[in-house]
């Protein structure tokens, strides 16, 4: 995945919820994501940088239609076109603010499986805010940020095609195996041709994973982030081991219900 605050067609700048017991949520993530010696979250829920990337709102009445999910901002060209082809290929509209003029600022949609997601305009590269020290956002240095971003699915073709013609990410086919099985999972690129998410078919490894966009957050110490997930009222869905039997990932539900995955960094 490319450094998410880069402006271009694709590239996910930032996720959010609004969330009942807001309190208790913050105090979950807080506690969840500031792991390891150098932790790469701020208590916040700001990255280390001091730079917003994961937002965590009250679910107030101006909410109320938007569902339990994590919901990744991803940049499109043109905000009206991507919802009328959302429309036009059986998702629906949850908001969509439009200015004075009545040009498009940004939307939130449902895809036809009912995964949520926003959609905002490109960024300029002006307004992407430069962190607390922070010199550029070189892609190796060990901040906080959406490290990945993927949606798990019974019929990943049909689902590949929807974000094709929504976002204009192009495809990367990804060769797997089920039981002896090939199959196809896929990599949606960005304009400048990197990785931005991947969209999976519900079978090996992802099969009994919930049908939502999950972002995935590093953390200092996974296993210890784990270990607080579970002390703060969420729970672990499904872990994956590297070849040294720790945990590498993790799929998790937050203490009211919404999913998202923790990888070590």
């Amino acid at each position: 995945m490319s450094d998410p605050l880069i402006p271009q067609v694709g590239a996910i700048l930032s996720a959010d919820i609004a969330v009942p017991e807001h309190q208790r949520e913050v105090r979950f993530y807080s506690r969840v994501l500031t792991t390891g010696a150098n932790p790469l979250w701020r208590e916040d829920l700001m990255n280390n940088l001091g730079v917003p990337i994961i937002g965590l709102g009250a679910r107030s009445a101006e909410y109320a239609r938007l569902p339990l999910q994590w919901m990744p901002h991803i940049q499109v060209a043109d905000v009206a076109a991507s919802v009328q082809r959302a429309l036009d290929l059986g998702g629906s509209v949850l908001m969509h603010p439009k200015d004075d003029d009545g040009e498009s600022q940004w939307a939130v949609l449902h895809d036809p499986n009912a995964a949520a997601f926003g959609i905002i305009p490109v960024v300029s590269a002006d307004t992407i805010p430069a962190g607390e020290g922070a010199a550029s956002h070189d892609v190796t240095t060990p901040v906080g940020r959406i490290s990945w971003l993927d949606l798990t699915i019974a019929d990943a073709s049909a689902t590949r095609d929807f974000y094709r013609q929504v976002v204009e990410w192009s495809v990367q086919d990804v060769d797997m195996e089920d039981r002896g099985e090939p199959y196809f999972d896929y990599n949606m690129l960005g304009e400048d041709g990197t990785p931005q998410a991947g969209i999976c078919s519900a079978r090996g490894a992802n099969a009994g994973l919930p049908r939502v966009w999950m972002i995935y957050l590093p953390v200092g110490d996974l296993a210890e982030s784990l270990r607080r997930v579970g002390e703060e009222g969420g729970s672990v869905v499904k872990a994956m081991q590297g070849e040294d039997g720790e945990d590498v990932y993790a799929a998790v539900r937050d203490a009211v219900g919404a999913y998202l995955a923790l990888v070590q960094r």
